[in-house]
Formats: structure tokens, C-alpha cells, sequence
């Protein structure tokens, strides 16, 4: 904890030096069931759960934080993430994961044994002439183990393409797995094709609604989730 008060410490004082604009976000999704890379996250399938967010951005540097939980009431995640855009079209983003809400670790332990998990992702998004985006998403540290308790590196890949401003296809998998994703093998386990719509409500303000409709082939399975932004 005393390292991570003087990272922070170093972080705010180079940020306060910075002669950028900063920009603060906040916002939320509601989703009908929440699934994240073809695996639904909650054991009662198509449970309805808002997932707010929190950023701060200067220049190429955005600092965040990202959770979702039930409309239950069961917390299901608080993750933290650290990106940097290289440009428009490619940024490296660290994102400490946690799933660890109902165990006896409590969310800042950051010892051997930590629910926490650590990952580094890839990504490329694409221009107007090519509008391919790619992600390289590899689990470094934490808690995604094998079955013999060693560091799994769980790898997930994905490709996606924009058929249109508002619908694009996507198919992603796993080249390696461990247990954060709860999946031993490899291979496609998120494809589908993901519609966005803005609704007018008034002549000012138009609500972003989304549909995803997606399939496990890993799996067998098939998903929908129908999702607003607020």
C-alpha cells in the first residue's frame, strides 16, 4: 500500500505539471444480462446489471475506473484501468481486474494470493478506409491460474469490422485460458454483431440504445443483451 500511495503521489504531481487540457467523464450502461467475452458473468443468466464509469484524460493518458453490478444489488466488479493512445488508432491499456466481491480477501489485498487480476491489452481500432479493429488481451499477473496453480497468462484475441456507423460484427477467442475465465480449452468463444440506435427523446436529447446478438461456439452458447447508455 505505501508503493501504490507514492505512485499515485508521482502520478498527480506529473499530471499537475502537464500543460494539457484535461477532461473529466462519467456515465453508465444498463444492460439486460451481463456477458463479457462470450462468458456470462452472474450464475442467474439475464440478470439485469448497470455498469457505471468514472475517466480522467490529458493528453494521450486516460485514467479510469469501470464496475458493474446487479440491479439486485450484488456487486460483481470494481476494476481500475490506465490506458495510452498512441495515436487515434493504437493504445496499450493495464486494467486491474477484480471479481473478488463476496470472498474474505478484501479489495486491497494485493498479496500472493489476491483476488486481483492484471492485464495488458493491444489494441488498434481502425480508420474510416479500414475499419478493422484489433485487441490483444494477455492476463500477466494475479489470480488466473491453471489447475496446478501456476500463472495461466490467459490470452484473448479480437477482430471486429464496422459494416456501418452503426452496426458492426465481431468474432474474438481464447489462444490460452486460466481460471478467470472458469474455461480450460481454447479457441472462438465470442462472435456475433452488435446494432447501436439513438433514440430521440426530445429535440436536444437522443438516448444510445444497442443490441448484441452473440454466440459462444466454444461453449454452445447463444446470447442477446440489450443494453442503454446513459
Amino acid at each position: 500500500m505505501k508503493k501504490m500511495r507514492i505512485l499515485a503521489v508521482c502520478a498527480i504531481a506529473v499530471l499537475a505539471t502537464m500543460n494539457v487540457k484535461a477532461q473529466f467523464a462519467t456515465g453508465a450502461d444498463i444492460v439486460s444480462s451481463y456477458v463479457w467475452r462470450g462468458f456470462p458473468q452472474e450464475s442467474t443468466k439475464g440478470t439485469p446489471n448497470i455498469q457505471p464509469f468514472v475517466s480522467f484524460t490529458t493528453g494521450g493518458l486516460t485514467l479510469g475506473s469501470w464496475a458493474s453490478s446487479s440491479l439486485l444489488g450484488n456487486v460483481k466488479e470494481v476494476d481500475l484501468y490506465a490506458t495510452y493512445a498512441f495515436s487515434s488508432q493504437f493504445a496499450v491499456t493495464l486494467t486491474d481486474y477484480n471479481w473478488g466481491f463476496g470472498s474474505s480477501k478484501g479489495y486491497f489485498d494485493y498479496s500472493a494470493t489476491t483476488d486481483h487480476i492484471y492485464e495488458l491489452t493491444l489494441a488498434y481500432t481502425g480508420t474510416e478506409k479500414f475499419p478493422i479493429s484489433l485487441s490483444v488481451n494477455s492476463m500477466l499477473m494475479g489470480a488466473d491460474k491453471t489447475a496446478s496453480g501456476d500463472q495461466a497468462i490467459s490470452t484473448y484475441f479480437e477482430l471486429g469490422y464496422q459494416i456501418s456507423p452503426l452496426a458492426k460484427v465481431f468474432a474474438g477467442g481464447l489462444l490460452s485460458s486460466g481460471s478467470a475465465y472458469g474455461y480450460a480449452a481454447t479457441g472462438l468463444t465470442n462472435v456475433g454483431v452488435k446494432i447501436s440506435k439513438s433514440i430521440a427523446i426530445t429535440d436536444k436529447f437522443s438516448l444510445p440504445v444497442y443490441g448484441i446478438l452473440g454466440a459462444n461456439p466454444a461453449t454452445g452458447n447463444a446470447f442477446f443483451v440489450a443494453g442503454i447508455t446513459l
